[in-house]
Formats: C-alpha cells, sequence, structure tokens
C-alpha cells in the first residue's frame, strides 16, 4: 500500500479492500499478500476481516463480469479508481445478498466524495442507481459460446480456448465455476504429533466446527475460525495445506531412514508432510532457491517438530553440482508453473498470465527434472507435480522426460488414496479444482529402473 493510499485510510473496510484492488490492477502486487499486511497493519477485528477478504476476493474474480453489466452505463472515460469502486460497489449489489443496496451505493458515494469531488460522487451515484432501476444485462446477449462462458465466469477467453482445447467444455466450464467459489481451510494433522480423532476433539471443544477428508487421511477441513490462531496450529498438531497438495508426500512413499530430496520446498508444506511419513528419522534435504522462502521451511519445521531436515539453498537446476550421483532414494520435484490451478485462492492470477509463461516455465521444468534423474538412485521413485491444470505444462512435460530418459518408468499411485485412483491415467494424476472442492493440481510418479 503505497504512501498515498495510506492517507486515504480511514477505518472503513470498503476502503481497504478499494486500497488492495488497485495495488493489485496497478502494480501486479499479490491480493493474497496485500489482505494480510492491510489485516494485520489496521488490525482489522475478525468480523471486519472476513467482509474484507470477500469483498477483495469477489471483486478480482468476478472483475470481466462486473465490467461486462457496468459497460452501458458508463459513459466516457473514468479514472480507475472510480472504475473499480464501481466494480466494488456493483459486486456487492449484485453477488451479496445480505448487504442492502442503499447500503452500498451510500457508501460508494462517500469513498467517491473523499477521494474525488462533487462530480464525480454525482456520477458514482447516478451509475448505481440506474443500475438499480434498470438491472443488468444478461449474459445470454453474448452468442459465442465460448466468450459467453468467460464473461460469465470472469477468465480471459484465451484460457477458456485453451482449457477446452485440452479437456472439452463441460470439464472446463464446471472448473471455471469452481474457481470462483470460496474456498475451505484445510489442515493437514501432524501424525507425528497427534491422531486425527484427538485433533477433531480439540477443536469440538474450543467451539470450532471441523470435518473430516474422506480422501486424504490425515486431511481436516476448518469453517469457522482463522487456522493460524487456533490452539491446535499453535502446538504444532496441524499446518495450513490444501488437501489436493497433500498428494505428492504419498505419491512419494518415502519411508523412515530413506534419503530424500524435496528440490523446491518452500514454504514447506510438503517438506514437513514428508518429514512425518519419514518418522523424523534418516535424510531429507529441503533446497529452494530463495534463502528467505527456506527461512519459512525451517519454521514450519520447528513448529511441527521435525528437527532432522537440512536446508539448502540452491538452484535446483544445478543440484547435482552438490551431491554425487544416484544418491538419494527419493526425490521430489513441485515445480514452478503457471499456477492455474490455484485461481480459486488467488483470483489475480486469472489475469497476470499470458501464453508466452508456458514457454518460459517447460526448459526449468524439464531442467528440474533432469537433475532429479541425476541425482535418483536406481529403483528409487521420483515424483514431478504442479499446482497447475496446463496439459502442456504436466503431461506435456512428463512425456517429453520419459523420452529424453527410456530407463525411467510410470509407476501407479498408492492405494492409500484408492478413492482418487480412478482419475490416475498410467501414473499420471490430474485433479481438477471441482474433484476435491480444492486447488487443481498435478502428479505423476517415475521410477529408475
Amino acid at each position: 500500500m503505497t504512501k498515498k493510499q495510506e492517507k486515504i485510510w480511514t477505518g472503513n473496510v470498503r476502503d481497504a479492500a478499494l486500497n488492495i484492488l488497485m495495488a493489485v490492477e496497478k502494480q501486479q502486487a499479490y491480493s493474497n499478500l496485500l489482505l494480510h499486511q492491510t489485516i494485520e497493519k489496521y488490525k482489522i477485528d475478525d468480523k471486519d476481516r472476513a467482509l474484507l477478504t470477500e469483498l477483495t476476493y469477489g471483486t478480482l474474480q468476478y472483475k470481466m463480469t462486473l465490467d461486462y453489466y457496468l459497460e452501458p452505463f458508463i459513459k466516457g472515460k473514468l479514472d480507475d479508481w472510480v472504475k473499480q469502486l464501481l466494480r466494488l460497489s456493483l459486486y456487492q449489489i449484485h453477488y451479496l445478498s445480505r448487504i442492502p443496496d442503499h447500503a452500498a451505493v451510500n457508501e460508494a458515494v462517500n469513498i467517491a466524495k473523499r477521494r474525488g469531488h462533487k462530480g464525480i460522487s454525482g456520477a458514482v451515484n447516478g451509475i448505481l442507481r440506474s443500475i438499480l432501476r434498470e438491472g443488468v444485462r444478461s449474459t445470454e446477449e453474448i452468442k459465442d459460446e465460448l466468450e459467453r462462458l468467460s464473461i460469465e465466469t470472469s477468465h480471459p477467453l484465451w484460457m477458456v480456448k485453451r482449457f477446452v482445447s485440452e479437456y472439452g467444455f463441460e470439464t472446463t466450464a464446471k472448473m471455471l465455476k469452481e474457481n470462483n467459489e470460496q474456498p475451505v481451510t484445510t489442515l493437514r494433522v501432524n501424525l507425528f504429533k497427534r491422531t486425527v480423532e484427538q485433533v477433531l476433539h480439540l477443536y469440538t471443544q474450543e467451539g470450532y466446527v471441523v470435518a473430516r477428508s474422506e480422501v486424504i487421511p490425515e486431511c481436516i477441513y476448518l469453517f469457522n475460525a482463522q487456522a493460524a490462531k487456533t490452539t491446535a496450529f499453535e502446538k504444532g498438531f496441524v499446518t495450513i495445506q490444501d488437501e489436493s497438495s497433500m498428494i505428492p508426500a504419498y505419491a512419494l512413499q518415502a519411508e523412515p531412514g530413506m534419503t530424500v530430496l524435496d528440490m523446491c520446498s518452500a514454504p514447506g508444506g510438503k517438506t514437513t508432510h514428508i518429514a512425518e511419513k519419514m518418522r523424523n528419522t534418516g535424510k531429507l534435504v529441503a533446497m529452494d532457491i530463495h534463502e528467505h522462502k527456506l527461512k519459512l521451511v525451517k519454521e514450519n519445521a520447528a513448529r511441527l517438530g521435525f528437527d532432522f531436515i537440512e536446508t539448502m539453498q540452491m538452484d535446483g537446476r544445478k543440484s547435482s553440482e552438490a551431491f554425487p550421483k544416484e544418491s538419494f532414494d527419493r526425490i521430489l520435484v513441485d515445480a514452478p508453473c503457471s499456477g492455474l490451478g490455484v485461481m480459486k485462492r488467488k483470483p489475480d492470477i486469472k489475469y497476470t498470465k499470458n501464453v508466452k509463461d508456458f514457454a518460459t516455465l517447460k526448459p526449468i521444468q524439464l531442467k528440474l527434472l533432469d537433475e532429479a534423474y541425476t541425482l535418483l538412485k536406481r529403483d528409487g521413485l521420483l515424483v514431478y507435480s504442479t499446482c497447475t491444470v496446463d496439459r502442456e505444462e504436466n503431461e506435456g512435460t512428463a512425456k517429453l522426460f520419459l523420452e529424453a530418459h527410456p530407463d525411467m518408468e510410470l509407476q501407479p499411485f498408492p492405494n492409500v488414496i484408492s478413492s482418487i485412483k480412478e482419475q490416475e491415467q498410467e501414473g499420471m494424476l490430474q485433479l481438477f479444482p471441482q474433484d476435491l472442492k480444492s486447488d487443481g493440481f498435478f502428479v505423476s510418479i517415475f521410477k529408475k529402473k
């Protein structure tokens, strides 16, 4: 948040949401980081925190839809902040039934008066009241099926076309609609310290609403609390992790006493999950290119009670310089990717990514896998995972890797996650956001013959 924006801060949640939306649009800042910074800096209470999060994410998630609705009512050019204010206000009017329309309009007019002049506040008032009288236009006016889906779900047309070509219209439509749903907080129980039943009992005793996953045995859902402020989190009984991202540790099948490398480890969710499977014994190296991110790995490991994890600041593409050939039993390559599977949690990704990103990422992914191949022992397992749903990054990269290394072969997934094994195809698993109501994720398992 800039100094100029701080001066405008009034303690008003909608002002704060507007500041964040402007920073995301202008500076391509990350909405989740800005939200956290705003909440912490101004010590926003729980009730306002929930509204701020909903207003920010909701307006971002439906940005293209809101612009489609606003377009007929806007005459002439508006300042960027006014356009953001109109989006923010229309989101409340159109999508949030618990906020009275007149309250949303009045708040918008007051903000416009504080930030602009009488003419701007009059224009904002006029546009919003016209929408209340006339209603918004129907997306049925859009004749092209893909363009209509793009506007209805607020995903760029190039992305819609790409997904439809890869997975068909029906799967794509379900995925894009799911991306706009509010994510549930998922926690991984640290079985090194407590059982799932013990943690569920603790949360229930403290008045929280929780449920157990039917897919991942140690995954639970938390519905009515900030996870990081609960007793279970503070004592290291749980860690915050998306359910689909718990699958790589199962795929890796690491055991106590093994030598394991997590090549792109930060912030440590998968690293500590592997540590739990290893029962805190053996050798587990957590590597990452960024030193400041490795600090998060160390903090997570300490909180959860794992003291055998070795952190190493290094570019994974040069990892064979640090270790002898064939020195690891298991290697996880959770590779840098486009992140198109996490748009539910980071809606700004929809508008910042472009087709060129795929060409940039492919060589990085393949180089990481090549290095992992060099370091993997015979009969060892290598797991490649991403948090994207793009076929080129996932199946495409996996197949190129296999072509380059004929002694690597795909392996079936372990039965412990049997409920999703039916979606596995030849040792590769593509999960969509609608499958577990979580992030889109890809996991593949390779064995060195």
